[in-house]
């Protein structure tokens, strides 16, 4: 989860250094998916509070990363133990350290391309141990259609963001999603805890997760035209238009 950039804040570490106010510290950053806006409208107070309160523990946002992947791991041990109720029980502990890594760099004026880089690896690192654990283990209880779902889920997961990936280093911007990550975490965890709701949490995973594909797809293409010009190499001629 995003969250917009911080007020004037001072460090927490130092002598003398004052904790900052909740009311000066930033609601989630806007977020183009399906629940983004609710949660940001809904959470903005509660998640002050949250980020506050890590903040004046001493948590840097690299922690809370490691943290969010050490719970993925436990999580993907408990999945193929077959204890689907606790593992999505600790995905919403997993979900709060991804929700608040970001928001805990960026205030302490600590966020810059290397946290940037690791937070999204780790992020797809865990994508992977969730999904293919509980493809592993419904596939175990022979549960098929749930694992080649689950499959699939993971495929279309890893599709979006490589979708953004490549369209940012063409100069692009892509935030704009109906599943996005924390749609990802909330599904998981009603489908791991709800008694008969995985599988159609899964199918609306694999459905929401191409069609996010798909406006991905379709958001860049767009913009192409857009960003080629300033592509072109000096001296180049004028771009044919399209």
């Amino acid at each position: 989860m995003r969250d917009d950039p911080p007020k004037r804040v001072r460090p927490a570490t130092g002598r003398g250094a004052e904790p900052p106010r909740v009311r000066d510290l930033p609601a989630p950053r806007r977020n183009q998916s399906f629940i983004g806006p609710l949660f940001r409208n809904v959470f903005a107070w509660p998640y002050r509070l949250a980020l506050a309160g890590l903040y004046r523990a001493g948590f840097r946002g690299w922690h809370l990363t490691m943290l969010s992947l050490a719970t993925n791991a436990a999580i993907g041990w408990l999945l193929i133990s077959g204890r689907f109720f606790v593992s999505g029980l600790l995905l919403m502990v997993a979900g709060l350290f991804d929700i608040f890594d970001g928001g805990v760099a960026r205030l302490r004026g600590e966020a810059g391309p290397a946290g940037a880089f690791l937070d999204s690896v780790i992020d797809r690192i865990c994508d992977v141990i969730l999904f293919g654990c509980l493809f592993w283990a419904l596939a175990g209880q022979g549960h098929r259609v749930a694992a080649a779902l689950a499959l699939s889920s993971l495929l279309l997961a890893l599709l979006v963001s490589y979708i953004r990936a490549e369209a940012e280093s063409e100069g692009l911007t892509l935030t704009e999603g109906l599943m996005q990550r924390l749609e990802r975490y909330v599904a998981l965890m009603i489908g791991l805890t709800a008694p008969g709701a995985l599988l159609p949490i899964l199918v609306i995973l694999t459905g929401l997760g191409g069609l996010t594909a798909l406006q991905r797809a379709a958001s860049a293409w767009r913009q192409l035209p857009e960003v080629r010009p300033a592509l072109r190499p000096a001296g180049a001629g004028p771009a044919e238009k399209e």
